[in-house]
């Protein structure tokens, strides 16, 4: 009966007990689906994304190589014959060039081509401008990022006790804001001049109307002051026309700070601790003792200081120096001087007499002198009588005289990278720009900084950034003009056209 059984058993099972054998079945083999868990297998979703990687291979795939057409057996020697043909030639050609100076002096400038003079930047400061002051000198910093003006008044008036400004801009800083100075220094009295230090990106020393000379940190706004003269008997008695930053002789890394004042004296100053700006030289300019020459006037008796207006450094001899004065005669001078100055003005230290030559004057005084970077014995000088004059050292008589204005002439500023290329600033509200190569008697560019015709004082090229020049008016704005390609590259030979006008004229 068990075969019977066994044969007809799953034919009579009752469907409940059917389902109920499943489930115990199912219950019992939980932990086989436990040990072999292949629901929702995650490698199929892997293997799916395997086919991103196989696409990566296809595209790590090397391209295909293009075969360069190789040079037939048979062109060999026919190249070979060629070659030993135009040998002798070649080289010849390569000599002759290689002797030639038809390129000497000049320099590839891979820079984009700018066509014309054209405004970057216009800047200023309204609480300044509001109270009508003037941008009376500008400065670049050592880096050539930054640029710094001096506020204060350049015409007559009592400026002393006139609170001023000076205010820097950081041109290469994103979101510049150009009438929101990045630094901001209150100064009790209007500055006449400006100068940054060589070497310190945020050291910039000024000259003040009431005589003061002072050094600034432009990095601490909060803080700025670093240095000071005080008013001693040292102290400048007239207004500060320029300041100059020299390197001490025995200390090349340290600095002096040479001022220049309307009352004869010329002063260096070295920083000393508490804050205070010590003498450690002084020259004294008396018209008794400058070398004459056949236009000055006979001297008066007497002690008659002769008022200094501008000064430059000449380039070649760390020494000399040319200044400008109110008679309108420019002084070649020297601080190796060692005369004594014939002056009863109080000084901790003894004055020298420095000037050495007087040259021929102007028909007013001189606002501004420029030493050629490029040429030891060239300097430009600029004054009241609208003319520019170009003086060599080696004589009295000027050169050349340019007249560029029925106004006066503020500044000039020798070109720091083409000899023959220089710029002035007229009282007649332009910037003109020279290039001696294309005329010696007009200007090559005239740039409108100011559409009243308001005075522009001051200008300076950026050392740095050569294709970038600074100019403050008496709006009391700075325009930074970015100059055209043909004043900032350098032609051939341009060093050598410079000397030869320098002799052809003197002779």
């Amino acid at each position: 009966m068990k075969p019977t059984q066994l044969n007809f058993a799953p034919k009579t099972f009752p469907p409940h007990l059917v389902c109920s054998l499943v489930v115990n079945c199912a219950s019992h083999l939980g932990q086989i689906e436990k040990s072999c868990q292949t629901a929702s297998i995650a490698t199929a979703e892997k293997a799916a994304q395997t086919r991103k990687h196989v696409d990566a291979e296809v595209q790590t795939e090397a391209p295909v190589p293009v075969s360069a057409p190789s040079v037939s057996s048979h062109d060999d020697p026919r190249l070979a014959a060629f070659l030993r043909r135009v040998e002798a030639m070649v080289i010849r050609e390569l000599n002759k060039n290689w002797q030639s100076h038809a390129f000497d002096g000049f320099e590839v400038n891979w820079t984009e081509q700018q066509p014309t003079v054209t405004c970057l930047h216009t800047l200023g400061y309204p609480p300044a401008q509001g109270q009508g002051l003037h941008v009376t000198s500008v400065s670049w910093n050592t880096t050539g990022s930054v640029v710094a003006c001096a506020y204060g008044r350049l015409d007559d008036g009592d400026w002393s006790t006139l609170k001023s400004f000076v205010c820097a801009w950081n041109l290469d800083r994103r979101g510049l804001k150009p009438w929101q100075p990045s630094a901001v220094v209150e100064v009790p009295s209007a500055v006449m001049s400006l100068a940054f230090h060589p070497t310190q990106p945020s050291h910039v020393a000024g000259g003040l109307y009431s005589g003061e000379v002072l050094v600034w940190d432009m990095s601490h706004p909060e803080d700025p002051l670093l240095w000071r003269t005080g008013l001693t008997d040292d102290t400048h008695t007239d207004p500060v026309y320029q300041v100059v930053w020299l390197p001490e002789p025995r200390h090349g890394h340290r600095f002096q700070v040479l001022s220049v004042a309307t009352d004869g004296r010329v002063l260096l100053w070295q920083g000393v601790g508490a804050g205070r700006l010590q003498l450690t030289e002084g020259f004294a300019l008396v018209v008794q003792q400058l070398p004459r020459n056949s236009k000055l006037k006979k001297p008066p008796r007497g002690e008659t200081a002769v008022g200094a207006t501008a000064v430059a450094f000449s380039s070649f001899d760390p020494s000399l120096f040319v200044l400008g004065t109110e008679g309108g005669f420019p002084l070649q001078c020297s601080l190796a001087a060692e005369e004594a100055a014939l002056t009863r003005t109080p000084s901790s230290v003894p004055l020298r007499a420095p000037a050495q030559l007087t040259f021929s004057p102007h028909g007013g005084p001189i606002y501004s002198v420029s030493c050629s970077p490029f040429h030891r014995h060239l300097f430009l000088s600029a004054g009241t009588d609208g003319h520019i004059h170009l003086y060599s050292l080696l004589q009295a008589q000027p050169l050349a005289s340019l007249r560029l204005s029925h106004k006066y002439l503020f500044a000039v500023r020798w070109s720091p990278v083409r000899p023959s290329v220089f710029a002035a600033a007229s009282g007649e509200g332009d910037v003109q720009l020279f290039d001696l190569q294309k005329s010696s008697q007009k200007p090559t560019v005239s740039i409108k900084q100011t559409q009243d015709a308001s005075p522009v004082y001051c200008l300076e090229f950026n050392r740095q950034q050569t294709q970038l020049l600074a100019a403050g008016d008496a709006k009391g704005t700075v325009k930074v003009w970015q100059l055209s390609t043909e004043f900032t590259e350098q032609g051939p030979r341009e060093s050598e056209d410079l000397a030869r006008l320098a002799a052809e004229v003197a002779t």
